[in-house]
């Protein structure tokens, strides 16, 4: 007989026993989710945090090989950690590998963890994508919505997750809990709990969790009894003041934490100290699974944007929209060569049979994407980590200006350029590209080769430079395929090298004679092409074109000091501002490109403009004003301002900063010392523009201010619009009565709106996310081009010169007046094409498939704007992306076009992964269209601020 043994009973046991001898349930479960929150650049340049991350992952390892205490560890929802570690210890490949595969290691969604405002939505996109896709060589990607420093979140949020399989958003800022009372705030902008439902715009639905006392409310878990005790006393009240259930949540971590090895024994000791609580080393999932399991209230449902909407305004971080402006301008050039230019023609070369750069792209977008993280794209770093972003930058870009110019010589070589073979043996076609998603006119410039002599055929280097000396560009003209002559001006460049550089020999070098063509380019098809040469015209003077001076009855200027085309009528005053009337509405708009500069005392998060400080503006600064370029298809003016400016703050500022004196409490002032600030600004009015484009530069040499663009619209309106994630976002312009900040400065990726019912004005940008709706009586758009300050700001002193941003800088700007909230989209997709640089690119004459005016497929969805075209890496299906910018149903109508040789074998629903869904059934049109659809065409219903991707195979 075996002898059965028991354990003594204890007196916790017998504390714990029921009369019927039963053990009562936990009251409580404290959810333990052990992580650490990896910035990979931010106090330290990168490869500072580099070597500690090495560190971590290897204590990591050593932790979990030593057995199954240590239940699990959150690689903070970023898959860049793998890449970052492994690059340093790849032979520890395998050993990661079996603990990601077991679930002690979970990884992803994300690639990296992102800045939401401050990246594009397709940026957004491929970090999900390139997350999940590099998770899935490891293990399963974890269905995390990880955000848990996200300087606030955009409203399509929840319907990105739920489109990536993810039903849950944890976060840490955007959204304050109401406390104590658990009431909610005016209009459901708080959150009775930190457990909450957030909708987005389209109705999609999360579940929320709020990082109430921050993610690092479980950080290092005292060992010791009176360590522990004082601990959980404090740390389980926190959490209880705002949790809806009795599933409590606590993160062991914190930025660039170590893993804390002796957590099991943490754990056990507070099992000693609270019988009456369930401690558990536990993770997302499982948390989120008794979160609920467990729900005993009803949560509150946040709507929209979470931006700090009802708090003081001072810790919201806005500002970082504006820190380090030369790194948001970078940015937004690397996005559009990627989204709206590489991608696209990439995909058209495919369609014509070449193969897709698969990972070309995916190693553009990974370094694009590393400059993404909030602490990078943000501009709160030190300077050695900006500088290595700028590098990056240039790295991505080369990378899609390579694809770029090969997906466009592939498309060029299929155009049949044959049309212009009667022109003689000197005929020069080019083609340009409009890779947006609608038709385009704009003013185009490309340099030209007129003739070359390559090394190869053995002249000697004064034979080539005195032929290309000696080449005529007389009696030229610039003709489209129908052979219609179109206005240009042309800049010979002289003797210039250049070299080819095939696939099959060595490189090619040539001396060339090069001219610089300007002209505007019309109705160019969307996502497609039109095809124009360079050609002589014997007997015909064309010298006006040359010189780009045009008689009166061809000029855009109207009167001394305006412009006008059929759309728009532009007056410049005195001091350099100008007035646009729309002559559709009829209305005017007066003192545009006003500029304004104040101090700034703050840092690299935030703005704080000294107290009792007046602002500085041009209004009463009279400009020098001349004409620059008067042609027939556009008339610039240049308006020059001698300014002064403050050198810097007092030596306060300095006191203050090194007192680490919070920046909405400091009482620095501005210097009496002022130095001279020259502004040179260029607007320009072209043939079929509907808006003015207007570009400011100055060398700053100022430090500790802020310069602002205004645009006074004197229109009627409590709300406004701005462009953001896949969203046009409708924003109050007054703040909520709990905003203390006296500025109310906010994000904006494309262009902010400002309408009323019969009339709007629209400021689009170049990466200028910064802008504010002054309440000035005028609802004047601000939008900030400059802001010079010189510490990161946080939890200590960490000086950055170079965030002064000295030097010389350059803004681009686009103002927009329209009809009104019903036409409103027409402006935005104005506002949108001024985001993409043309491409355009030199050919020979000769046959080919493609007619010389080409478009790949057609579309028509009212409300619809286009996002994307590119290939999917598995199937090689088409994949194509649009969001409804309205609040209202819509349809889209997809076809080839007449002049497209493809056809399409059908056409499904997708998700932003790019997963096979809903198939549609084409049906043939009957009738004139008011697209050029071809013979079929797909019809899909779209919701109310809907994402809408869709597939097409071949």
């Amino acid at each position: 007989m075996t002898q059965q043994h028991t354990e003594p009973t204890t007196q916790a046991d017998q504390d714990l026993t029921t009369e019927s001898g039963s053990r009562p349930p936990k009251s409580k479960r404290a959810h333990i989710i052990s992580h650490t929150h990896w910035d990979r650049e931010w106090y330290l340049p990168y490869e500072k945090h580099h070597m500690r991350l090495v560190q971590l992952v290897d204590s990591l390892l050593d932790q979990l090989d030593e057995g199954l205490d240590y239940k699990s560890f959150y690689l903070d929802g970023q898959t860049i950690i793998i890449e970052d570690y492994l690059q340093v210890r790849p032979e520890q490949k395998e050993r990661l590998e079996k603990h990601i595969r077991n679930g002690r290691i979970v990884i992803g969604p994300w690639y990296i963890l992102q800045d939401a405002f401050l990246t594009s939505g397709e940026a957004n996109v491929r970090n999900m994508q390139v997350g999940h896709q590099d998770a899935k060589r490891y293990g399963t990607p974890s269905k995390i919505g990880y955000f848990p420093d996200t300087f606030g979140l955009v409203g399509q949020t929840p319907q990105l997750m739920l489109q990536s399989g993810i039903d849950n958003v944890f976060f840490g800022r955007g959204v304050k809990p109401t406390g104590f009372n658990n009431t909610v705030s005016d209009e459901g902008y708080e959150s009775s709990f930190s457990e909450l439902m957030w909708e987005g715009p389209d109705g999609s639905k999360v579940l929320g969790v709020l990082f109430a006392n921050w993610y690092s409310n479980g950080n290092e878990v005292p060992v010791d009894e009176a360590s522990a005790r004082k601990f959980w006393e404090t740390k389980l009240a926190d959490a209880e003041k705002y949790a809806s259930t009795n599933e409590l949540l606590y993160m062991n971590g914190c930025d660039h934490q170590p893993i804390q090895r002796d957590l099991p024994e943490a754990i056990r000791m507070a099992e000693q100290l609270y019988p009456d609580i369930e401690f558990v080393h536990s993770n997302f999932p499982d948390y989120l699974e008794a979160l609920r399991g467990n729900a005993e209230h009803e949560l509150s449902t946040v709507k929209g944007e979470l931006r700090s909407q009802r708090t003081d305004g001072w810790g919201t971080l806005v500002n970082t929209a504006s820190a380090r402006v030369y790194l948001k301008q970078m940015n937004q050039l690397g996005q559009a060569m990627l989204e709206k230019v590489a991608e696209p023609l990439a995909s058209y070369a495919y369609l014509l049979g070449r193969a897709y750069p698969h990972d070309q792209l995916t190693y553009a977008w990974k370094t694009l994407m590393q400059n993404h993280p909030h602490d990078s794209i943000c501009g709160c770093s030190v300077d050695e980590v900006h500088r290595e972003m700028v590098t990056r930058f240039d790295k991505s870009r080369h990378v899609a200006e390579a694809l770029v110019e090969q997906s466009s010589s592939e498309i060029a070589s299929m155009v049949d350029t044959s049309i212009f073979t009667s022109y003689g043996g000197d005929a020069r076609p080019l083609i340009t590209f409009n890779t947006t998603g609608w038709e385009r006119s704009g003013v185009v410039q490309m340099e030209l080769d007129a003739a070359r002599r390559y090394f190869r055929d053995g002249y000697s280097l004064e034979e080539m430079a005195l032929q290309m000396n000696e080449i005529d560009l007389s009696n030229r003209i610039l003709v489209d395929e129908h052979g219609a002559s179109v206005p240009c001006a042309v800049e010979d460049l002289g003797l210039q090298f250049g070299y080819d550089l095939p696939d099959d020999r060595f490189r090619q070098p040539y001396s060339c004679r090069r001219v610089r063509i300007t002209f505007e380019a019309e109705k160019v098809p969307a996502l497609g092409l039109k095809t124009y040469a360079w050609v002589r015209s014997e007997g015909i003077s064309n010298e006006e074109v040359h010189d780009g001076q045009l008689s009166n009855e061809a000029t855009l200027q109207h009167k001394e000091r305006g412009m006008e085309n059929e759309h728009l009528s532009v007056v410049i005053a005195d001091n350099g501002s100008f007035s646009i009337t729309d002559k559709r509405t009829g209305r005017t708009y007066h003192d545009l490109g006003i500029y304004e500069d104040v101090g700034d005392i703050g840092n690299e998060y935030m703005f704080k403009q000294p107290e009792n400080e007046v602002a500085r503006t041009t209004q009463d600064l009279v400009a020098e004003i001349r004409v620059i370029e008067n042609t027939a298809y556009r008339i610039s003016y240049e308006m020059v301002h001698h300014w002064e400016v403050p050198e810097s703050a007092d030596e306060l500022l300095d006191r203050e900063q090194r007192e680490l004196i919070y920046y909405p409490y400091r009482k620095a002032k501005r210097s009496v010392s002022m130095i001279p600030f020259k502004i040179r600004t260029v607007v320009s009015l072209s043939r079929s523009g509907k808006g003015i484009h207007m570009e400011t530069t100055f060398n700053n040499q100022a430090k500790d201010h802020r310069v602002r663009a205004l645009f006074p619209t004197d229109l009627k309106s409590a709300v406004h619009h701005a462009d953001s994630m896949f969203e046009i976002a409708t924003r109050d312009n007054i703040p909520a009565p709990e905003w203390q900040n006296p500025s109310n400065t906010q994000h904006q990726q494309s262009f902010v709106d400002v309408s009323e019912d019969q009339a709007g004005l629209v400021v689009a940008n170049l990466g200028l996310n910064e802008y504010e709706v002054l309440q000035d009586g005028r609802n004047t758009i601000a939008v900030t081009l400059l802001r010079a300050v010189g510490e990161l700001g946080d939890w200590g002193l960490f000086p950055t010169p170079e965030a002064q941003c000295l030097g010389e800088h350059s803004f681009q700007l686009e103002i927009i007046p329209h009809h009104g909230h019903a036409a409103a989209a027409d402006a935005y997709i104005e506002a949108y094409q001024f985001q993409v640089p043309w491409t355009r690119v030199q050919t020979e004459v000769h046959p080919g498939d493609l007619t010389p005016s080409h478009s790949l497929l057609a579309w028509q969805g009212e409300g619809l704007a286009f996002s994307s075209l590119k290939v999917n890496t598995d199937s090689g299906d088409l994949m194509l992306r649009w969001y409804n910018m309205t609040t209202e149903a819509t349809t889209l109508r997809l076809a080839a076009t007449p002049t497209s040789s493809l056809s399409w074998e059908a056409m499904y629903k997708s998700n932003v992964l790019e997963e096979e869904g809903e198939t549609y059934e084409a049906s043939q049109i009957e009738g004139a269209s008011s697209v050029s659809f071809a013979s079929k065409e797909w019809i899909m219903q779209t919701g109310a601020c809907e994402i809408v991707t869709v597939g097409l195979r071949r």
